[in-house]
């Protein structure tokens, strides 16, 4: 069982302009993912656009990533996008056979009409009955249709049950953070932080990593936080303000604005996403020159940082 920790993002998935999965920017993707020293990958999310995926395309994007990233780090993957509970058994024991190293199921659909607990372990007990038992699992508190966060019981049933390696916390809450820590320690389970504006002290709180969207942008500032912040705090708080006010662009057009900021980058080639069709630098005024001191503020640190 490998442990997800560290910096993990949350991929994209490049189209072509004609709508299908862009495999030659994908595999130019993992490449800029593993150059930035990230240290886990999470394959079909939300950032992937899940929901827009059929299954037969979720599977081999998952299992596109595992052939390309060849054991350098550990890659996790989701689309668990269902809500009938047939169907997600069926998505997600299709996912488990893709060579993942951990299956990572969203909250929302194991109680998808936010019934409560009483639904949720209905779904998640069936579940776990339908999966291999040797297969590690994760948590997302995915926000579409609806952010769906563990109660405490909830939380410590999943950690205590020693199937869980990793939550993928969206409680945006460092109280939240602090308290699950506790909750799971002496488990498996790993809280990893999605929320850039508290990455920092949840990071000194025990969270271990961060998994939110900017590890789109510059994975690597959030890498050298995580594995280096502790050592030199008063660069690791002023670093952390910078990240933090950048990921405020999610806003503004995510992830077709990340998708802008990897072609400016030579990733790939397409902007297209399935779930933002709006001409995002028409829209949001400004947006293009934001990119641009994105890209040149994350040159300036990682030059610092590298220091």
């Amino acid at each position: 069982m490998k442990k997800i920790e560290g910096i993990v993002p949350v991929m994209l998935t490049p189209f072509t302009s004609d709508n299908q999965i862009d495999y030659s920017g994908l595999e130019k993707l993992i490449r800029w993912y593993l150059q930035e020293g990230v240290d886990a990958l999470f394959a079909v999310c939300q950032s992937s656009e899940m929901q827009y995926l059929s299954l037969e395309e979720r599977v081999n994007l998952a299992r596109f990533v595992v052939e390309k990233v060849k054991g350098q780090v550990p890659v996790i993957a989701s689309g668990h996008i269902s809500d009938d509970l047939t169907e997600q058994t069926k998505e997600l024991q299709a996912m488990a056979t893709t060579g993942i190293d951990a299956l990572v199921l969203v909250t929302n659909h194991l109680d998808p009409k936010n019934q409560g607990s009483e639904t949720f372990y209905t779904h998640l007990n069936h579940l776990l009955e339908a999966l291999p038992a040797d297969m590690p699992l994760g948590l997302y508190e995915c926000p579409a249709p609806y952010r769906r966060l563990l109660s405490d019981e909830e939380f410590s049933f999943c950690a205590n049950s020693g199937r869980f390696v990793v939550l993928k916390d969206v409680s945006c809450d460092l109280p939240t953070v602090e308290r699950r820590v506790k909750l799971a320690a002496g488990t498996p389970l790993a809280i990893i932080n999605a929320n850039a504006a508290i990455a920092w002290p949840a990071i000194q709180a025990g969270s271990k990593g961060f998994s939110g969207v900017f590890t789109n942008f510059h994975p690597g500032l959030y890498h050298w936080l995580y594995h280096h912040g502790a050592q030199q705090p008063e660069k690791a708080h002023e670093l952390s303000l910078f990240l933090s006010l950048s990921a405020v662009t999610e806003t503004l057009g995510y992830p077709k604005n990340a998708k802008i900021y990897h072609q400016r980058l030579g990733t790939f080639a397409s902007e297209h996403c399935r779930v933002n069709k709006d001409n995002v630098l028409e829209k949001f005024w400004g947006l293009g020159v934001l990119l641009d001191q994105i890209h040149d503020g994350s040159a300036l640190w990682q030059a610092r940082v590298a220091k």
